[in-house]
């Protein structure tokens, strides 16, 4: 049976979005699937960034649109790496089997020592664990708030229910 968490946070600014994302990133271990999705400029990267800086990773998060995966090795022995997916060039091919494109990354040889981060993967990253956190990011029409939807799946396996981010 499965576990499911889910909220909301209203996001006004960059520093928020990096606030909200370092709360998640501190809660994550390895063999988590972190869906991102939303709009261009909803602020992916930006929630990714504050993910890794919890995680205290190394490199510089940045849009991994053209080479689709970055690996951010973990700083602390033992730590999960973090692996820093965008599907969004996979999008632009009509006809293209994603499920398969994204199976090509071995993403799930990664599971073991990394938390995986993928944006513009919903409806695919999904199926590489059952413990995956699903969040939507979007914009309001003439504001730059943001709201992330979030919803944690997850088996059964330790007690955080009530837990909330």
């Amino acid at each position: 049976m499965a576990e499911v968490l889910e909220g909301t946070a209203e996001l006004s600014t960059a520093d928020d979005t990096l606030a909200f994302g370092a709360r998640l990133g501190a809660d994550l271990v390895a063999g988590d699937v972190v869906v991102l999705s939303g709009p261009l400029g909803a602020g992916k990267t930006v929630l990714a960034k504050g993910i890794a800086k919890a995680m205290n990773v190394s490199g510089a998060v940045t849009s991994p649109t053209f080479v689709l995966a970055r690996v951010h090795p973990a700083l602390a022995e033992g730590a999960p790496a973090m692996v820093h997916v965008d599907v969004y060039r996979l999008l632009d091919h009509a006809g293209a089997d994603l499920l398969a494109e994204l199976d090509s990354l071995d993403l799930d040889t990664d599971l073991d020592d990394a938390v995986v981060v993928v944006e513009w993967g919903e409806g695919l990253a999904e199926r590489l664990s059952d413990r995956h956190l699903d969040i939507r990011l979007e914009r309001g029409g003439d504001t730059d708030v943001r709201v992330a939807t979030w919803r944690w799946h997850r088996p059964r396996q330790r007690s955080d229910a009530g837990r909330a981010l």
